[in-house]
């Protein structure tokens, strides 16, 4: 359970004790905000003598008295903004306000310096290098800069930006240019667009909010617990990686460690995207292709992915929690239904402990036997009849003794003694704040501390035969933290990389490598380590602020910036009493995200925060065949979504796609209502209560509705009747996998016969 988790109960206990409606007036000035400043580069000036073309390998660098192109094999693959400046620098301090979990940055600059000189050109064995000075102010303190161009080991090129001064610069952007307003994707996972032109954007991860913009429900998590309500910038996983709508792309390098480090994007210049990173110098990798797929796996090139077990792609896992008897009649009755279940998940394995604000769990990471009696033959029982147990699992340590529970060891006491833990400015271990219980964080900058914690989880969270877990957490790193190696300010953007690291660890040492561990928060490069992630908390709405819509923003942009696999909770995680609006699932919600997830990469159910006040896929018999017909087309999928999820770890290309990847250039390619499975399956999205159809964007060509076989002109906007139950989901007439995908429903069950 997140801190948002402990928030949320703690917003309707102050909301009942008399605020009332008058919060959802609050001003959102009273809370913490971002304090940031845009990038806006200045001048350019180019010497006569540094105007030319140089090669290096395939690697073309042109240089104009209006700027700089690089281009790779006869394509473009970065060019700077005509007439402006395309690197600028500055000296001055970011300071961040904390609160259990959300991060406020607030940027002071004493010099900015935004106009830019160059100077010389010069062919070296590392590439060619570009040099000159930047300037401000007439107060402000020169620095010379370098950038050096060179061919990328997979494709593209590298450009490696540094910088020389008296006083050392404490800040460095990259401008990149674009064409007039052309469409901007990725910086990780961004909720609330898939287009992120026009936008300032702090790259750091963090809690994400409860609400994000939805009212009254920020207003009112704001007001009562400092910020809480979040807002659209806010993310568990940010990083600075983007594509564009002129076919080109740029992230900074994954190895490089100071590419971590706190980054502002911005995109509010029309014909430029600007990255500042709070570092003295940046590397960076760019790209270009002749369509957006093969610009994702450019940009991807060199990664590997670790692959997803078969299994987790095969049928649902159901979140159940509350005991061995209550585990055992819940699945039984989904099973009685019809459903089809791969695995369950199980949360509170190792206990709940009781607070003011509701049920959380013990993060002592072992076994309640007192919960779970009898906790190897059920997952025994389980497995004979092809269903795997996952648990939970996060990069916490609480102190055991107030449990109670002699029986198990003391872990945060272990990790103490040895110097484990992540310390304060003291020198003690840092407490953090849970909302009635403090825990640590294991330091996982040191070797010895990672390799502990590792055997840790392999050797009791992975015990049992248990196959998996939800990795949570991940972006709780404080910036003033004192690390084992390395400052807290460079490796907060790190921690969920370290984090997924451990875990892959663990899962090998425990001899199950293709264990099925799913994240959340997000970093440069955590692909390499983690196979599966999930959206976070969404608020239990149909919302692109913070719900189902919000879910499936966050899958486009976090896929084309570098997750090929992504699900979410279905039915939404959050629920709120906030007197004004009781946030409860509605049958009609839960239907619909189980449609969403049916056609996705892995359909993974939570009870959610509140599990006694909302709806469950078991609550009752309509609800349970409800679920369960979802879940039969689901797995009525499994052949294809395989080959989609081998071709996403191979590729870096995700499994769930925007439009704009497969149909480029078309009518439907903006639309954000609508995805493709792989290339072959277009799916539109019913995002509204109360709707019984939808407007389906098709891209040119013959299409066959999957479940009932009716065919729909393309090339143009159809409204197409989608009752709950029967969701609008496409395959081009003559696509080769047409005949498969629908004699696959239609034997499921969930289609209809014919054509």
């Amino acid at each position: 359970m997140s801190v948002r988790r402990l928030l949320v109960p703690a917003l309707a206990v102050t909301i009942a004790a008399g605020l009332g409606s008058a919060a959802a007036t609050a001003p959102r000035a009273s809370v913490p905000v971002d304090v940031l400043d845009t990038v806006v580069p200045g001048s350019l000036q180019v010497a006569d003598g540094a105007t030319g073309t140089w090669q290096v390998g395939p690697v073309t660098v042109v240089t104009a008295a209006s700027g700089v192109r690089v281009e790779s094999a006869g394509r473009a693959v970065w060019a700077s903004e005509p007439d402006h400046a395309f690197v600028t620098g500055g000296r001055g301090s970011v300071a961040w306000e904390e609160h259990r979990g959300y991060f406020w940055p607030t940027v002071q600059y004493d010099d900015r310096l935004a106009d830019q000189t160059l100077d010389s050109v010069e062919q070296t064995a590392e590439g060619v290098v570009l040099a000159g000075t930047l300037a401000g102010g007439p107060e402000d303190e020169p620095a010379g800069w370098t950038m050096t161009v060179a061919p990328r080991a997979a494709d593209g090129a590298s450009l490696s930006v540094g910088t020389d001064a008296a006083t050392p610069l404490t800040s460095v952007a990259l401008v990149s240019g674009r064409s007039d307003h052309a469409a901007v994707h990725g910086f990780g996972e961004q909720f609330t667009d898939f287009d992120l032109d026009g936008r300032l954007l702090p790259i750091v991860d963090r809690e994400q909010g409860v609400g994000r913009g939805e009212e009254p429900i920020t207003s009112l998590a704001d007001a009562t617990n400092h910020g809480a309500g979040g807002t659209e910038a806010m993310t568990y996983a940010a990083w600075p990686s983007f594509v564009t709508g002129d076919l080109r792309g740029l992230r900074l390098d994954a190895d490089d460690p100071l590419s971590s480090a706190f980054a502002v994007a911005d995109t509010r210049d029309p014909g430029a995207v600007a990255l500042e990173l709070w570092a003295p110098s940046l590397d960076a990798q760019v790209s270009a292709a002749d369509d957006p797929i093969a610009l994702v796996a450019a940009q991807q090139a060199g990664d590997r992915h670790p692959p997803l077990a078969t299994w987790a792609t095969r049928g649902a896992i159901i979140g159940l929690q509350g005991g061995t008897a209550e585990v055992r009649r819940e699945l039984d009755r989904l099973l009685r239904a019809g459903a089809k279940v791969s695995g369950v998940w199980i949360q509170d394995w190792s206990g709940k402990r009781t607070t003011s604000f509701g049920d959380r769990l013990w993060w002592t990471w072992q076994l309640d036997r007192e919960r779970y009696p009898g906790w190897a033959r059920l997952v025994r029982d389980l497995a004979r009849e092809g269903i795997r147990t996952t648990t939970y699992v996060n990069p916490f340590l609480v102190d055991a003794a107030p449990k109670g529970d002699p029986s198990i060891r003391n872990l945060w006491a272990e990790a103490r003694d040895a110097g484990y833990l992540v310390e304060a400015p003291n020198g003690s271990p840092y407490l953090l704040d849970q909302g009635e219980f403090d825990a640590s964080l294991v330091d996982l900058t040191d070797p010895a501390a990672r390799s502990w914690y590792a055997d840790v989880i392999a050797d009791e969270v992975l015990a049992d035969g248990v196959q998996g877990f939800m990795a949570d957490f991940g972006e709780g790193l404080p910036f003033d933290a004192v690390l084992a190696d390395g400052t807290a300010a460079a490796l907060h953007n790190r921690w969920p990389t370290l984090w997924a690291r451990t875990v892959r660890l663990a899962c090998r040492r425990a001899d199950q490598p293709r264990c099925v561990t799913w994240f959340r928060s997000g970093g440069l490069g955590q692909a390499r380590d983690a196979a599966l992630f999930w959206n976070g908390d969404q608020l239990v709405t149909f919302s692109k602020y913070d719900g189902l819509a919000s879910a499936l923003l966050g899958t486009l942009s976090a896929g084309v910036s570098g997750w090929p696999l992504q699900h979410s909770d279905v039915g939404g995680y959050t629920s709120v009493n906030a007197l004004v609006k009781n946030y409860v699932r509605t049958p009609e919600l839960l239907g619909r995200w189980e449609e969403y997830q049916a056609f996705g990469v892995v359909m993974r159910t939570h009870e959610g925060n509140r599990p006694d006040d909302n709806l469950q896929v078991y609550s009752n018999a309509r609800t349970a065949e409800q679920f369960a017909r979802m879940t039969r087309l689901f797995a009525a999928l499994a052949p294809y979504r395989r080959s989609v999820v081998e071709e996403a770890t191979r590729t870096g290309v995700p499994a769930i796609r925007p439009v704009w990847l497969v149909a480029p250039g078309t009518a439907a390619a903006t639309s954000q209502r609508e995805f493709f499975l792989g290339s072959h399956l277009l799916v539109a999205q019913v995002l509204r209560a109360g709707a019984e159809a939808v407007r389906v964007d098709l891209p040119p060509g013959r299409w066959v509705h999957l479940l009932t076989g009716r065919r729909y002109a393309g090339n143009r906007t159809a409204v197409v009747r989608a009752p709950l139950g029967r969701p609008a989901a496409f395959v081009r007439a003559g696509d080769p996998w047409r005949v498969r995908l629908r004699a696959a429903v239609v034997a499921a069950g969930v289609g209809r016969g014919g054509r």
